[in-house]
């Protein structure tokens, strides 16, 4: 009864702190806080700290790699990179496939950035300012951005969820990134043959050329700001150390701030600690702003609490029962349902992606170390459920966020059909899946992304 109480509370505490905007680490330690106290009443406080250093092991590879990442996308917003590429991008929209085209730039933004957030922030406020001068429905145009948003979010080499879920199933990210391009094709098809009709019904018919004005004059557009994205894709393809590809790709950011930004030294030192941000006055002040160690300092630290949140949650057996529920389900639409079912509740109580991801693996896992499969099967059943069913949560921040910053609500739910069409299509899929061939054991607490 305890227990049950003390998650309730725990629920209502993170659900109160995201509707008043409320920083989630704060919630995340009250959660942390509420649940020793009851496994200390409970005589258990000599394995408490021992639970959560194992549950923060697991991110210990993650939180560097975030950190780089953080300095590549402000890196890539003071050298001219992610304005060049929403220049020139907004200019390939042709107004009769507006949301198809929304759908496609911001899937190609966030596969570069590697964040739901930060490609929401550029290209997505740009191309809702463009809806909204339009009369362009919002419900659509939202949904398109969003669904887009999380194709890189789910599988870029930049993105953190993918680096997480690497790291706790123990697999390989280079694998697992081919593995989600072949289990996406599907659905990134049919999302972009729906949002082509609705294109059709939902035309754009007033054109806002002031965007295109403004960034010229902000930045110097030029196509060789596009080196750090292109080094990026490059050197990912050829399978380059996720370290050398992001230091190789800072690196050539800076060197083009410093040159064709004419930026000073100081200037790209403070961007790349603190983020971009351009003075208030300026028109794009809310379009190009972000990254930075600090703010992806802050994310580690919602990483680290996640972790040992969850680290907790597991060494004392707290979902065991809700997992024992599931495991019930044979076969592997059987088990790709229960990660599902585990990804929803998960994803609606912990308010954040990352709690849903970590605490999805600990409710499936024994599940799929009964039946032998593989941890690239259950790193992919991870990537394809819970990774994009978190934003369709009215309340969970993965779609609260990104919705707030290009001005929208929950209405954009119905709309982001990528979102339903790929656990959709993996389930469908899951019967075709070839024959097991290594056992999955408990993920090493070592484990890191290659």
């Amino acid at each position: 009864m305890d227990i049950a109480i003390a998650l309730t509370v725990s629920f209502t505490a993170l659900l109160t702190a995201v509707n008043r905007g409320v920083f989630i680490l704060w919630p995340l330690l009250f959660t942390l806080g509420v649940m020793s106290a009851v496994y200390w009443r409970r005589g258990c406080a000599d394995i408490l700290l021992l639970h959560m250093y194992k549950g923060v092991r697991q991110s210990s590879g993650v939180l560097s790699i975030l950190l780089l990442i953080g300095a590549v996308v402000a890196s890539w917003l003071v050298a001219g990179t992610v304005p060049t590429l929403v220049y020139y991008g907004l200019q390939l929209i042709h107004p009769q496939y507006f949301l198809i085209s929304a759908f496609g730039l911001t899937a190609l933004v966030s596969t570069l950035l590697g964040t739901s957030f930060g490609s929401a922030g550029t290209i997505g406020l740009a191309l809702m300012i463009m809806a909204r001068g339009a009369g362009v429905a919002e419900g659509w145009t939202a949904g398109a951005i969003i669904a887009g948003a999380y194709v890189g979010d789910r599988c870029s080499p930049m993105s953190s969820s993918a680096h997480l879920v690497a790291a706790v199933t123990n697999t390989s990210l280079p694998n697992n990134l081919r593995t989600m391009v072949q289990t996406s094709w599907a659905p990134l098809i049919l999302s972009a043959a729906i949002y082509a009709w609705a294109s059709r019904q939902h035309p754009l018919t007033v054109v806002d050329n002031s965007l295109f004005a403004a960034i010229p004059a902000t930045f110097s557009v030029h196509w060789v700001t596009l080196l750090p994205a292109v080094l990026l894709i490059v050197l990912t393809l050829l399978r380059c150390p996720v370290y050398k590809t992001l230091w190789l790709s800072l690196g050539s950011a800076i060197a083009l701030a410093l040159t064709v930004q004419s930026q000073s030294i100081s200037t790209v030192f403070i961007t790349l600690l603190l983020g971009a941000r351009l003075p208030p006055e300026n028109e794009l002040s809310l379009i190009f702003q972000g990254g930075g160690l600090w703010t992806m300092g802050k994310v580690c630290s919602v990483v680290l609490v996640s972790t040992a949140l969850a680290g907790l949650l597991s060494g004392r057996g707290t979902f065991d029962r809700v997992g024992q529920v599931l495991a019930r389900w044979p076969g592997p639409r059987g088990r790709f349902s229960s990660t599902v079912v585990a990804s929803f509740l998960t994803s609606a109580f912990g308010c954040t992606q990352t709690i849903a991801i970590l605490l999805t693996h600990q409710i499936v896992q024994p599940q799929y170390v009964a039946t032998q499969a593989n941890a690239d099967i259950l790193a992919i059943d991870i990537e394809n459920s819970a990774v994009v069913i978190a934003p369709l949560l009215p309340w969970n921040i993965a779609g609260l966020v990104p919705a707030t910053v290009i001005l929208a609500d929950a209405s954009f739910i119905p709309y982001a059909v990528y979102l339903y069409l790929l656990p959709l299509w993996h389930w469908l899929w899951s019967r075709r899946q070839g024959p097991i061939r290594t056992g999955l054991s408990s993920p090493s607490p070592d484990a890191a992304p290659s």
